[in-house]
């Protein structure tokens, strides 16, 4: 009897040990947890209102940056919270130390790199060409003199102005689709996502999409980071890659897009 007790009381060191030993292999570093805003957590900012990227259903936050942002909290040892914050305050709030990450369809640009760092890209934004489907404009070349819609001050403005469209403005993705069905406008610049997202939910019928991104360079959608949070910009890439190589951000982009947006 005696023996059968120091058998198991053995056994059950041996289970605690392993246990504890599975727990520290996948708990962050002392490193990252001390550039951390809160220990043992991954405080992400975005907005929330951003559909597929972050959104409320059922008043609850999903979305292809909210899974992502959580697959890439739990590789690296911690759990993810989210701090949605408006557009024009979101990168500021990370320089104020708000949150530790932004995750929020985030393009890497010369501007941004002076005061912060990127992560791995996990996207590549691609332009796209939406036209009527009767359209003989076949790239952007042939946008000269033609009106075009993009959003004022945006990289789809900047590719309008650049090819010699007449930018007509608009923010909002679905009046810009609108526009054209109307004949008020004959095209618009905007992501290949855009397209591949509002399709999932609504008729494209009489519209077709060009990708241009032989002509406008694709751009590189990232995590940003504070220029000294080094070890969580560093632990963040390695967990990235692992979810690239095993495919699960390839998988989360068919979810949300219907479509492969990580090439």
């Amino acid at each position: 009897m005696k023996m059968w007790k120091k058998v198991l009381l053995t056994l059950a060191a041996i289970t605690l040990g392993t246990s504890a030993g599975i727990s520290n292999m996948y708990a962050a570093s002392s490193k990252v947890n001390s550039e951390l805003k809160q220990k043992g957590e991954l405080t992400i900012g975005l907005e929330g209102t951003y559909s597929p990227y972050s959104y409320r259903k059922n008043n609850k936050l999903t979305g292809f940056e909210v899974d992502l942002g959580k697959a890439v909290a739990k590789e690296m040892g911690l759990k993810a919270k989210f701090i949605p914050s408006k557009w024009d305050s979101l990168v500021a709030g990370l320089g104020s130390g708000k949150y530790d990450v932004v995750m929020n369809n985030i393009t890497q640009t010369p501007e941004r790199a002076k005061k912060y760092n990127f992560s791995t890209p996990y996207i590549k934004s691609r332009y796209a060409l939406i036209l009527p489907k009767d359209s003989k404009i076949k790239d952007l070349k042939q946008i000269k003199g033609k009106k075009i819609v993009a959003g004022t001050g945006t990289n789809n403005a900047d590719v309008v102005k650049k090819y010699h469209g007449t930018l007509v403005p608009s923010s909002d993705f679905s009046n810009s689709l609108a526009m054209i069905k109307q004949g008020r406008a004959e095209g618009t610049v905007n992501s290949r996502e855009a397209w591949y997202a509002y399709s999932k939910k609504h008729s494209t019928k009489g519209l077709k999409m060009i990708d241009v991104s032989s002509e406008a360079k694709p751009v590189n959608i990232s995590a940003l980071f504070n220029k000294n949070d080094k070890a969580i910009q560093a632990s963040y890439n390695q967990a990235l890659k692992k979810l690239q190589k095993d495919g699960t951000i390839k998988k989360l982009s068919q979810k949300y897009f219907g479509a492969d947006i990580t090439e």
